[in-house]
């Protein structure tokens, strides 16, 4: 082949992968406009979906019934809840939402846009009664909750949705419980009415920080009612949790939904009848996949004076002190000849441990690894540090009182 032919091919060459190329930018072009328009439509069916979710959840708040208290509220309906404005505290007396299974793929992120309720005819609280006020503005409705629809999600935001909760609480066991009734949805896959509120009164103080709009009540206790009215078996749960700090295990404050309605004045479900799930407090249906083998610790309240219970024990640290709960769990180290024992939550999760040294077992006439399983004890002694987890080292069976 001479030059000019090889020319020629080039030549030739060139142009088939020219026309190559705009035939495949053509294609290209055209696949990238049919997607943009897919998504176009994804995005209105998406909308639509997003509509037909928030017009059942309007008529199953409906159907169950709004609370109704002894003092005057203003009923304000949104897309996905409903409350009770009390413009003498400047907050909700109850908010009732539903929370959807839907939360599990939701994918909204927060908003962040705190702003005035304009539904609320008397006016709500601002920011300027939050700020620099040493108190959290604590969402009544989680804005989690709601995390399928950016709708709902940003009217959760409304300061009427708000009330003033310390960080303590607010940041930590609040989240907790919030978090708690939404792996009880997705574990269940089955929708719950949940209604939320401080318990208000008379005589509340209020926020005084410089620069406030309004006097807004901080409630001393807040309140978290559940229903779980669509399963085949109904099931209720309260929740009851002081404006502060709060060291117990989450299901300590388990209540009944009669004691919260006794507590508030307000009647959760006037319109259906559940009077037999509203005196109830079970707690076994509401705990998570990390509370499998754990019992509750043991209430403050009903143990003698001088003794704690095992989350009590890491503010006593290096302190003697008689520790109470539940031998949970046990495990003898053949290596070391030491016993250890872990009161109300197992390993790696244990909240308090004793630990009995191999030369110390002699001084028991039973062999504590199996014996004690199962059974409820009071260890006394020395609280210290062990890797993190407070624990009392014991000598003889004489520091562990069986209470059963």
């Amino acid at each position: 082949m001479n030059k000019g032919h090889i020319k020629i091919c080039l030549i030739i060459v060139g142009s088939v992968l020219c026309n190559f190329h705009e035939m495949f930018s053509q294609s290209l072009k055209e696949l990238e406009e049919q997607l943009i328009e897919l998504k176009s439509e994804q995005k209105e069916v998406e909308n639509k979906i997003e509509l037909a979710r928030l017009t059942l959840l309007s008529e199953d708040l409906k159907s169950v019934g709004y609370p109704k208290w002894n003092q005057e509220v203003e009923v304000v309906e949104h897309n996905a809840m409903v409350l009770g404005y009390s413009e003498k505290h400047e907050q909700a007396a109850w908010v009732a939402h539903i929370i959807l299974p839907q939360i599990e793929f939701g994918n909204v992120s927060r908003t962040n846009d705190f702003r005035e309720d304009s539904l609320v005819s008397t006016g709500t609280a601002v920011k300027e009664d939050y700020w620099y006020s040493g108190y959290d503005r604590g969402h009544l409705a989680p804005s989690a909750d709601f995390r399928w629809s950016a709708t709902a999600l940003s009217e959760s935001y409304f300061y009427s949705n708000m009330a003033p909760q310390l960080p303590e609480l607010n940041r930590e066991k609040w989240a907790e419980l919030e978090n708690l009734i939404r792996d009880y949805v997705v574990r269940n896959q089955e929708q719950l009415y949940v209604v939320t509120g401080g318990v208000l009164k008379d005589g509340l103080p209020t926020m005084k920080n410089e620069g406030r709009l309004n006097e807004v009540s901080i409630p001393e206790l807040f309140y978290k009612v559940v229903l779980d009215n669509s399963g085949e078996e109904k099931r209720g749960i309260a929740f009851l949790l002081p404006n502060g700090k709060c060291n117990e295990a989450m299901l300590i404050y388990a209540v009944s939904i009669d004691s919260v309605e006794s507590l508030t004045g307000l009647n959760f479900f006037p319109d259906i009848e559940v009077n037999e799930i509203e005196a109830g407090s079970d707690v076994e249906p509401w705990r998570t996949e990390e509370m499998t083998g754990e019992v509750l610790p043991m209430n403050p309240a009903t143990l003698p004076k001088g003794k704690i219970n095992s989350t009590a024990a890491k503010f006593n640290m290096n302190e003697k002190a008689c520790v109470c709960g539940t031998v949970v769990s046990t495990k003898y180290s053949e290596k070391s000849s030491a016993t250890f024992l872990n009161l109300d939550k197992k390993f790696p999760n244990q909240v308090f441990s004793v630990t009995i040294w191999g030369d110390a077992r002699k001084n028991f006439s039973y062999l504590p690894e199996e014996y004690l399983v199962d059974k409820r004890i009071c260890v006394s002694g020395l609280i210290e540090d062990s890797k993190g987890t407070p624990s009392i080292n014991v000598i003889n069976e004489k520091s562990i009182e069986i209470l059963d």
